[in-house]
This record gives structure tokens, sequence and C-alpha cells, in this order.
């Protein structure tokens, strides 16, 4: 017990003083005038909108809707209209032809009104019901029989 010291004092409940947020100029002053430590910080959000992102948000927004993949191309017109026309010409309706190539009528009609996505089988299956060529150059013209060697 030699090294108890008897001129230190402890202090039950004192507590230490903490920083005290003003909130008007006056109590501001008042802590100026008396010499008190004083530090302001304005918030960084202080009174916005949360929930509005800044103009780098909506750049990079734009920026990735550019690098979006574009939808694949639609069936050409000119297709449209030479499975229409050959279709009339073997004076079929748009069902009977779809029933020969085993495909729904709505297909047909999405083909023949341009805006079906070119299948590869769905248009052979076509061409060789309707006789007509649909993929390639001169869309429209009467397929040949086999090649002769």
């Amino acid at each position: 017990m030699s090294n108890t010291d008897w001129d230190s004092k402890t202090v039950i409940g004192f507590k230490a003083k903490a920083p005290k947020v003003t909130r008007n100029t006056s109590d501001l002053n008042a802590a100026r005038r008396t010499g008190a430590v004083v530090a302001t910080d304005k918030k960084v959000t202080a009174g916005g909108n949360k929930a509005h992102q800044g103009p780098d948000h909506q750049r990079i927004a734009k920026l990735d809707r550019e690098n979006e993949v574009a939808p694949p191309p639609k069936i050409a017109p000119t297709v449209g209209k030479a499975i229409q026309t050959a279709r009339m010409d073997k004076q079929m309706t748009q069902k009977d032809l779809a029933q020969k190539v085993n495909e729904k009528p709505s297909v047909i009609q999405d083909y023949e009104s341009s805006k079906a996505i070119p299948n590869p089988q769905i248009l052979g299956k076509l061409e060789r019901t309707l006789g007509v060529k649909l993929r390639g150059a001169d869309i429209g013209k009467k397929l040949e029989g086999p090649k002769k060697s």
C-alpha cells in the first residue's frame, strides 16, 4: 500500500465535456467570446434529395445505354413480299402454308409482314414448299431443280 498517492482525488460521476452542437449563430458567437474551441463542419448531404443522383451518374447511365446489345434484325420486306406473292400464285392461305411447313399461322403472318426474326430452318421449309428463293441474292426468283454435273 505504499504506492497510494494521498494527494490525488477521484471524482465519481464526473462527465467529460461532450462537444456541443449549436444550431444558431448567437450560441456560436457566445462560445467564441468565452474562448471555447469552435469547429464548424458542413454536412455533405445536408438538405439534399438523397434519391437524386448527380450528373456523373447520368453520364455513366448514358454510356451504359450506348453499350446495349442491338435487337436482332428483322426479316427484309422484300422477303415478306416474295413469300406472299408465291403463296398467292399457288392459291394457298396462310393457314395452308403453315400446315405444309409445320409451323403456326402466326409465324407465316409475321414473316409476310416482316416482323419476324429470320430463322434459316423456317426459310428453308418455305423455299421448298413455295419453290421460290428467299435467302441470299435473287430473292423471289423461282427455284430450279437440282444442279446437273
